[in-house]
């Protein structure tokens, strides 16, 4: 993993710094809406990340408190990522994308999730937010 070099102290700039590559917002995605938390879970994204691109992307994440890291249950060769407090933050983030997304550019997005956020965005995005913490305590 490369060291990140802040280009200004612009928070969009600082922003882009950490979160400003598809692969990381990609892999923030699959922990939240599709409840993927192994390395194997996210190679498997129709996107087919590198596995070196994934490695260096985890450590990243980890590495500026996005994500935590604990030794999985059943394999101690294996392990979870979860979301932070810091990442659970990127949520909305991600909510107003995917309805970007979905209103300008050609998307397969999940037509339950879309009526959900177009019915009740700030409802959804608290749901999805307690849902990440709940998975981070266990």
């Amino acid at each position: 993993m490369k060291n990140l070099k802040q280009r200004s102290t612009c928070p969009i700039s600082t922003a882009l710094d950490v979160l400003g590559d598809k692969w990381s917002l990609l892999i923030l995605r699959d922990i939240v809406f599709a409840g993927k938390s192994t390395y194997g879970q996210f190679l498997q994204s129709g996107e087919k990340i590198a596995t070196n691109v994934l490695a260096d992307r985890l450590a990243m994440l980890e590495s500026h408190g996005l994500l935590g890291k604990t030794v999985a249950s059943d394999k101690k060769s294996k392990f979870t990522y979860r979301l932070t407090e810091k990442g659970v933050d990127t949520i909305p983030i991600i909510v107003e994308l995917i309805l970007w997304g979905a209103n300008h550019c050609p998307t397969a997005v999940d037509p339950d999730l879309l009526k959900e956020l177009q019915e009740d965005k700030i409802a959804s995005i608290a749901r999805h937010q307690r849902l990440a913490r709940e998975k981070s305590l266990t």
